[in-house]
């Protein structure tokens, strides 16, 4: 199933080649291909800015290797990948979508409202909590396994781990303007992570209970 390149961190700067060491922070685009999602890190000197092309970029450092930390992603970096694919008709694409949306909707950031047949496919219908902006969301019919598959490939595009961790006392989050030592000091960025064996069947039953 995995037709879509992603690429992770290189630990090194995109713009200098300068390695970041352990604890460093740095600056994280990623950038769609024509092969795949690519990830370009810059240091905080070389840092200019996103491009205008990027589909999200986000703030993180370099992990201790003897010790390594697991990474949450901010929400509206999430939010942002999200909403970037939403025209997207290419199905590694959807597949990307559909995931990030099911971590949305556990994070009770989006919520499940109906869906429809269309064609040969099913969309699902989600509201955005909050301002209720309407989403129309294409369930590729994933099983549990590429679900979990897809997941990995996000947790390695953006350096993050979607387990559901959110009392690991050594996890810290990351987001578009710095690093957070816990989960509790960000905007709950780790509280409610997708679980790479959940069924799309049982979050359907849970965001109805």
């Amino acid at each position: 199933m995995s037709d879509y390149d992603v690429s992770r961190t290189s630990g090194t700067c995109f713009k200098t080649g300068h390695v970041f060491s352990e604890d460093e922070s740095f600056y994280s685009v990623i950038l769609e291909t024509d092969t795949g999602f690519e990830r370009r890190d810059y240091s905080t000197d070389a840092w200019e800015g996103a491009p205008d092309d990027s589909v999200c970029h986000f703030k993180t450092r370099m992990p201790r290797k003897e010790a390594p930390r697991k990474t949450f992603v901010d929400d509206a970096v999430l939010q942002t990948f999200f909403n970037r694919l939403e025209a997207t008709t290419e199905p590694a694409k959807q597949r990307f979508r559909f995931v990030l949306a099911l971590i949305l909707l556990r994070k009770r950031i989006l919520r499940y409202e109906n869906s429809r047949r269309e064609g040969d496919g099913e969309l699902w219908i989600m509201r955005q909590i909050g301002d209720r902006k309407r989403h129309e969301v294409y369930n590729p019919g994933l099983s549990e396994d590429e679900i979990g598959e897809v997941t990995s490939q996000l947790g390695s595009v953006l350096h993050a781990d979607f387990a559901d961790d959110s009392d690991d006392a050594e996890s810290e989050s990351i987001d578009e303007t710095g690093v957070s030592e816990s989960p509790s000091d960000s905007t709950d960025a780790a509280a409610t992570e997708i679980e790479p064996t959940d069924s799309t069947d049982e979050i359907r039953e849970e965001a109805h209970s």
